[in-house]
């Protein structure tokens, strides 16, 4: 890799893309944020000041609060909540910058903004999931001739449509793509000044913990965490903190350990903050380079995981628009699913039964658990807990739908790209290749409990999360208060 270039006054013009030219040159600009919900190291509200500049103009952040996102519930909205909280503080306290909290129909909410302020410009986050994606093209449509929209990919360090033009088919073809990227866009960030002109009127209070009390009461049915704390801060914090940071504390058993369900402390702990964009992967990977020489093979495995297999997911879930149904498998797959559909299996179990962990497999039931009450599965039984399901419902048209529904339901990183791809993989055998064909799973890649028993002390991680379970249960019921928040829960 060449040396870091320098942070650049401006964002690359590779990370924009002008989904729609108006012909106001002079109004303000609004950042309408959703996916990268952080102040620092965000390429999208450092392209929307930079605007505001060159036009003269005052700039705000705009967030719209959807009523319900794909079944999010009390746990994803409160950990997004308490983030957006310290984020509207930081905005004010160090860019002097006003943030909007809008409820509603987002395609009636933003454009309806726009006009009342007079804007110019309109800055967006970029995201590959279709929902979203729908949304802005309406916006789009009823903004008016006189509104530019930008849309910025401050998620992936290579910003989606530089890294390939075309749906990958696994890692290894996308690899080398971003590797050779890396030297132009693995760069650090520019500092971030106030912008020139100030908003001119106030934007409404937000009653945050009234919102937040009336979030957590709709979404009751899957509480919040304890482990995980929201926010910026708090993820700097996880990423390279002196006490417990991922990079200086836990980082040089990341590649021996990370694959083993009881070594969870071997992994980053960084997913929700990602998911969330309350921490940049361009600053997790900038920060890593930086102590590569201390322990350089847990560095690379770092990177393969934050950089390749994160935006291998946004590359799959932006150029296949059937990205969480199986007509957005390969046909090999598709063909030897079907083949096998009918095949006799041991066990049938409903969504219920699933969902209550209610199986006869006390490991698979140790995995949903663990993610019912923790909002989190490691990585390695995330891909037998999947492939478990295909092997006990009706057909992978059922599977993948259970298993996305639970996963979005109940982990904290869930709607995610990297969620659904995990669910395409274990069940679609997406980003994989044909292996030995077998009942129920054809050629699809499986795995069984005895694998596992090979692979690491399953009893140990059975153990492990009952104590987990009860330990949840007990200080959920002594730290629940009045307000429906909890106290922090110590880190798992």
């Amino acid at each position: 890799m060449t040396s870091n270039p320098g942070p650049p006054r401006t964002v690359q013009p590779g990370r924009i893309r002008v989904l729609k030219a108006g012909s106001n040159p002079n109004g303000p600009v609004v950042y309408w944020m959703f996916r990268d919900q952080r102040v620092r190291d965000n390429w999208a509200l450092i392209h929307a000041v930079d605007e505001a500049n060159k036009r003269n103009a005052p700039i705000a952040v705009a967030f719209n609060l959807f009523e319900s996102f794909k079944g999010a519930n009390a746990r994803h909205y409160g950990f997004m909540l308490r983030g957006l909280k310290n984020l509207q503080a930081s905005l004010y306290n160090s860019l002097n910058i006003p943030f909007f909290l809008f409820q509603g129909d987002v395609i009636e909410m933003i454009p309806n903004f726009l006009v009342e302020c007079g804007a110019s410009l309109l800055v967006t986050d970029f995201t590959p999931l279709r929902e979203i994606r729908g949304f802005k093209d309406e916006i789009c449509k009823r903004v008016g001739d006189s509104v530019s929209v930008h849309e910025v990919d401050a998620h992936n360090v290579v910003p989606i449509w530089e890294a390939s033009s075309k749906l990958e088919y696994g890692a290894r073809t996308i690899r080398s793509k971003i590797n050779k990227l890396l030297p132009t866009y693995l760069i650090d960030f520019p500092t971030l000044q106030p912008p020139s002109r100030r908003w001119a009127s106030s934007p409404p209070a937000i009653d945050w913990d009234q919102l937040i009390e009336d979030r957590l009461k709709k979404g009751a049915g899957v509480p919040e965490i304890g482990w995980c704390e929201p926010g910026e801060t708090a993820a700097l914090e996880v990423l390279k903190g002196s006490q417990n940071g991922f990079l200086t504390k836990r980082l040089k058993n990341y590649s021996t350990d990370r694959n083993n369900p009881l070594k969870p402390r071997a992994l980053s702990g960084l997913s929700p903050y990602l998911h969330f964009g309350q921490i940049s992967a361009q600053r997790c990977a900038f920060e890593a380079r930086n102590v590569r020489k201390v322990a350089p093979e847990a560095v690379d495995a770092f990177w393969e995981e934050l950089i390749v297999r994160r935006e291998l997911a946004d590359n799959f879930c932006y150029y296949q628009p059937h990205y969480d149904s199986l007509m957005g498998a390969w046909e090999w797959a598709r063909k030897t699913l079907m083949d096998h559909a009918a095949d006799k299996r041991e066990h049938l179990y409903t969504r219920e039964q699933l969902e209550k962990a209610q199986t006869a497999d006390p490991l698979w039931n140790a995995s949903q658990l663990e993610m019912v009450h923790l909002g989190k599965m490691h990585g390695f039984m995330r891909m037998y807990w999947a492939k478990k399901i295909l092997e006990w419902t009706s057909g992978p048209e059922e599977a993948l739908a259970i298993a996305i529904y639970l996963n979005d339901k109940y982990e904290i990183d869930g709607r995610d790209p990297s969620g659904y791809v995990g669910c395409m993989w274990s069940i679609c055998g997406v980003h994989d290749q044909g292996w030995r064909e077998r009942p129920v799973f054809g050629k699809i890649r499986y795995m069984n409990y005895a694998g596992c028993k090979r692979k690491f002390d399953v009893d140990g991680y059975i153990a492990y999360v009952k104590k987990l379970v009860v330990e949840t249960k007990k200080r959920k019921a002594e730290t629940e208060i009045p307000s429906g928040r909890k106290e922090k829960e110590p880190r798992c």
